[in-house]
């Protein structure tokens, strides 16, 4: 056979060198000169290599593709990603940031400077001398918009409400060297600004759509909310001190600038000429109204102290509800932890998504009110609800809750449902004002012909007649009294429903003047109320006509719309005024809630009964109890933070020394600080018990650490929402209003399993993840539900108690409310605890009366859960040191925390059992080791015996935790060492990591007297990267301790480790063969 292969062999040698000589036979055959034979081999050769060249190009970007691939996957090996999928964090954000857009603004900014200049001088400073006969000589010295550009941190695409709009949301960020200096040269007054920082969600709508260039027919701009605005003012005292500027303030300056920016105000942009939907552009219909009831709040701080603190008192709350530049208070409730308000107020919504309501709860004191809490909801989700209640929990108010319901108000704009509407408003009684059953919109455009000076009472002139009457505004033909001559008047309209009054701007010296402007009125019965306007003459407020309008003119129009020239009375001839009055019928498009709302938890219940023998069986939570869920936030770290650290007058420029504050479901946590570090690493871990009610944020504000106040460094947030819809989410945040930085952030959501099949592995996971400073992950979320107590023992006198109950897991505690005297209290209520060990942790419940007496104790061992089907506990429980039959009704669940990295560790666990998790009982306290980190981790229960090596064997969990860029080592245990005397050893394990054996990288676990299965369970960590880790050999040495004065070590066995050769992205553990001392690796 061999023979014969080889002349197979030979055979196909000497047919491809025949086949190399075929070209030359068949040109010679051919009778072709060798000319033509050397253009055939060129043409053959040039054809190869561009083919050569187009494989190589192909082979290239093959390779391209696996090396981007194994570098995301190398990248996630920290977070112990499995092969062949790519990491959760891997997503595209809805805000993309927009550095193109930033460079094109850079280019452009000093053009923009020249067109500012133009428009304050050509056109503003005219109208400023106009304003106000002490500003004549006003004048801008100096218009410099700087060098520093406006900066878009992020860009945001939202679909439009119909197909020709598109909706941008710009989060920008000024801090400019602008200088703009001014001049009233009759008052020797010199001011101007130096400096401006603004911040703030800048909304950009592209409406109309066109067909035809320049395809958008107009830009909307305005601030959905409040911006932050720092202007540093130069000269402002001497600004003020001008008449008419005297009554102002810098504060109501901000204010006024800020307000005027925030919706309902806009800027419209026209980018076609006659552009038709101008006015409808400038003033639009609103998107609804929202009726937001304030019923009340509990469980809020304690602001009221006494004796210096010693004594705690309570507060006397009360709300601001702000949307935009609408803001109502309610009424103060005097030393109340759990106020009830029961106020109802009405606000209307423009934009959804986007805008939102903000409430604020202030203890109200005699100086300054202290803030006790505050809560946002975006209105889109009262869209999508219709009806929305909810107890929202407080920001930066401890565990406090605030209970609103929310009714989403849909414009109709006919009368069909009036009757309804109006019907349904005289059922609700509501503090302060009644419930409205339409808005009025009144467009005001323009007004011609005005007298010339104030009509009725003038002095001098004639009395004409008003020839146009009843077409226009339904009213008789009215004389009026005018001066022959006057002065233009500087005309503004007063807009007035009931007692609500609205006012225009003023326009200076016309007859003809052109407000375009909105107002908005609540209505409580259309059909009797009326609207009254006023044109007036500002500066002697004489009247240059007036109009009245039954509103019930409007519910017999067309789409409830009049859209005219209304002819004035008490005017001249031809005075009219040119507006659109538009009435929009308020509807709730929800059933009427036909059940009582609950009372909110901390209210004592009705007593019970006395002849009422039935007790339950279980306890009957409701619907949302146990769907908690644990946030685990990890702070991570931060980039190019400002430096608020400077010297001598600024002149050195220095550093800062940063830290966090992570607010989320009422909580507040604070990082340790860096010192002097402008790109800090934290690596810390929070967990917060959270629930899905709407509008809660993940809040990260920066500061840097000062001696007397700490500077800020920026703030970023993300929605709860998003955390909870995506599970993990991995960004890097950039910080809002300042002028650079950003945040590296990863929230993970950990929703509690009924099952304790994985909870070794997560416990083993917690182990691998467990940073260096801050509380040991939880392992198991554990709800309670107190449902109530049965024969409670009685106090002297044969009186039942008023008892409440008391829970604690650790060093938590928390507490029912104290229920109304009776022998079977009813509690009703549900808590939360987050579990570190279920093994070893116990619920215990007591049960006081409230003077503190103990009426009763229960202990639950958490094991007696893991022993229970689906891990819960449901019935009555017998409690100690109390009656004969005093027992309590509880349910009792407990959920596993199973995290992203458990469940990979979980599936890459082999189906046979080999390696083994160590089974965790108790934990000692964290120690420290000599040339690094050593932490006691759960010791093994009952571990694995493996198979039986030369000198035994050796559990270890080696693992990379990119997050925090350190090489883990956690040591187990040992199995079957083998003595080298009589007596048995005290062994402990020596780590080193070679090829450096410097003290920095050796380790060494506690001794374990007289034993030869050791169970140690330390951590160990080394600072440095993946790759070099991969380059690093781990020497394992177990020793024992031949005597307590001796310092010789006895050597029971060594492992020695190459790091390349060992998968750092799992974790998982391992045993290892221990081999002699003088052996080779």
């Amino acid at each position: 056979m061999e023979r014969r292969g080889a002349g197979l062999a030979a055979l196909g040698a000497l047919g491809r060198r025949l086949l190399w000589a075929l070209p030359a036979y068949a040109a010679g055959l051919l009778g072709l000169g060798a000319g033509a034979l050397l253009l055939a081999l060129a043409l053959y050769a040039g054809w190869r290599r561009r083919r050569r060249a187009r494989e190589r190009g192909m082979r290239l970007a093959a390779r391209l593709q696996h090396d981007e691939e194994a570098a995301v996957r190398a990248a996630a090996a920290g977070l112990g990603a499995a092969r062949g999928e790519l990491p959760a964090w891997v997503s595209f954000p809805d805000v993309e940031r927009a550095e193109w857009l930033n460079k094109v603004l850079a280019q452009a900014w000093p053009f923009f400077g020249q067109y500012m200049e133009k428009l304050l001088v050509e056109n503003i400073a005219p109208s400023i001398r106009a304003s106000n006969t002490h500003l004549q000589t006003f004048t801008f010295t100096k218009v410099d918009m700087g060098e520093k550009p406006l900066r878009v941190l992020g860009v945001r695409a939202h679909p439009g409400a119909h197909k020709k709009q598109i909706l941008l949301d710009l989060n920008i960020s000024y801090v400019g060297d602008v200088q703009i200096d001014v001049e009233v040269k009759k008052f020797f007054c010199k001011a101007g600004v130096k400096g401006m920082q603004l911040h703030g969600m800048l909304r950009i709508i592209l409406e109309p759509l066109l067909g035809d260039v320049p395809i958008v027919g107009a830009l909307t701009m305005f601030f959905i909310r409040r911006p932050t605005l720092d202007i540093n003012w130069t000269g402002m005292t001497n600004l003020l001190d001008i008449p008419g500027l005297s009554s102002m303030s810098d504060t109501m300056i901000m204010d006024a600038i800020s307000s005027y920016l925030v919706l309902p105000n806009r800027l419209l942009v026209p980018l076609v000429p006659n552009l038709h939907e101008a006015a409808q552009l400038r003033c639009p219909l609103p998107r609804g109204v929202v009726r937001v009831h304030l019923r009340g709040a509990r469980d809020l701080r304690s602001k009221d102290r006494f004796m210096g603190g010693l004594v705690e008192g309570k507060s006397d709350p009360y709300a601001v509800l702000r949307v935009g530049t609408q803001v109502v208070t309610s009424r103060v409730i005097d030393d109340n932890l759990n106020p009830t308000w029961n106020e109802v107020y009405e606000f209307i919504v423009h934009e959804v998504p986007g805008q939102e309501v903000e409430v604020e709860l202030f203890d109200k004191d005699p100086d300054q009110d202290d803030l006790l809490g505050r809560m946002k909801l975006d209105f889109g989700e009262v869209l999508k609800a219709r009806v929305l209640e909810e107890w929202f929990p407080l920001q930066e108010g401890g565990q406090g809750r605030l209970h609103l319901r929310l009714e989403w108000l849909s414009l109709m704009s006919d009368t069909s449902k009036l009757e309804q509407v109006l019907e349904r408003n005289r059922a609700i009684v509501t503090k302060p004002d009644p419930p409205s059953a339409a808005i009025l919109v009144v467009y005001l455009d323009r007004a011609e012909e005005l007298p010339v000076s104030g009509g009725l009472g003038g002095v001098g002139g004639a009395r004409v007649p008003c020839s146009v009457g009843s077409e226009l505004c339904g009213t008789p033909p009215i004389s009026v009294q005018m001066k022959k001559t006057g002065k233009e008047p500087n005309p503004m309209v007063q807009v007035s429903v009931q007692d609500v009054t609205r006012e225009s701007k003023v326009v200076y010296n016309t007859t003809a003047p052109v407000w375009e402007d909105a107002f908005r009125f609540f209505l409580h019965d259309p059909v009797n109320q009326d609207v009254d306007i006023q044109v007036k003459d500002d500066p002697r407020q004489s009247t240059l006509g007036s109009l009245s309008l039954p509103l019930a003119r409007l519910l017999d129009a067309p789409e409830l719309t009049l859209d005219q020239p209304f002819q004035l009375q008490h005017s001249g001839p031809g005075s009219r005024l040119y507006m659109k009055l538009v009435l929009r019928v308020l509807y709730l498009d929800a059933p009427e809630n036909s059940g009582p709302t609950p009372p909110p938890p901390g209210q004592p219940d009705p007593p019970a009964s006395a002849g009422s023998t039935h007790r339950p069986t279980h306890a009957s939570p409701d619907h949302r109890f146990g769907t908690e869920q644990v946030l685990r936030i990890h702070l991570l770290e931060a980039e190019n933070l400002i430096a608020k650290d400077n010297f001598f007058k600024g002149v050195v420029r220095g550093r800062s020394d940063p830290y966090a504050k992570v607010r989320v479901a009422g909580r507040v946590f604070r990082s340790r600080v860096i010192k002097e570090d402008l790109n800090p690493r934290w690596n810390e871990v929070y967990e917060v018990i959270v629930d899905n009610v709407p509008g809660q944020d993940v809040e990260f504000d920066l500061f840097d650490k000062d001696i007397d106040k700490d500077d800020f460094l920026g703030r970023c947030k993300v929605p709860l929402r998003q955390v909870l819809g995506n599970r993990i989410v991995d960004e890097w945040l950039p910080l809002e209003e300042v002028k650079s930085g950003r945040l590296h952030v990863r929230l993970e959501t950990l929703a509690p399993s009924p099952s304790a099949a994985l909870l070794e592995q997560v416990l083993h996971t917690n182990s691998l993840l467990q940073p260096a400073r801050g509380e040991e992950l939880s392992a198991a979320l554990l709800s309670v539900f107190v449902d109530r107590a049965a024969d409670l023992p009685l106090r002297k006198g044969s009186k039942p108690p008023a008892a409440f109950a008391s829970l604690a897991v650790r060093d938590v505690s928390v507490k029912t409310k104290t229920c109304t005297p009776t022998a079977e209290p009813v509690w009703d209520e549900g808590f939360s605890f987050l579990i570190k060990r279920p093994h070893v942790e116990s619920l215990e419940l007591q049960v006081k009366e409230e003077g503190g007496q103990l009426l009763g104790t229960l202990s639950l061992p958490l094991t007696q859960l893991l022993a229970s089907e689906g891990l819960v506990l449901d019935g009555w429980f017998l409690l100690a040191r109390g009656g004969p039959g005093t027992q309590v009704l509880l349910r009792v669940q407990l959920g596993v925390l199973v995290s992203q990295q458990a469940e990979m560790g979980a599936s890459s666990v082999s189906p046979d059992g080999g390696d083994a998790a160590p089974q965790p009982a108790e934990a000692d306290e964290e120690e420290s080791g000599a040339g690094g980190l050593r932490q006691r981790l759960l010791p093994a229960d009952s571990p694995p015996e493996p198979a039986e090596g030369p000198l035994g064997r050796l559990q270890l969990s080696l693992w990379y935790h990119g997050d925090e860029r350190k090489l883990v080592a956690i040591v187990h245990a040992c199995r079957k060492l083998k003595p080298v005397s009589k007596e048995l050893p005290d062994p402990y394990v020596s780590l080193v990591l070679l090829p450096d054996r410097s003290r920095g990288t050796k380790r060494k676990t506690s001794v374990q007297k007289k034993t030869l299965n050791p169970d140690f369970n330390e951590r160990f960590e080394w600072d440095m990267s993946l790759e070099e880790a991969s380059r690093r050999k781990l020497e394992a040495h177990v020793k024992s301790t031949l005597s307590f004065m001796s310092r010789e070590k006895e050597v029971l066995g060594k492992l020695h480790l190459d790091l390349a050769q060992v998968d750092l992205s799992k974790g998982g553990p391992h045993w290892y063969d221990l081999r002699e001392e003088r052996s080779s690796p």
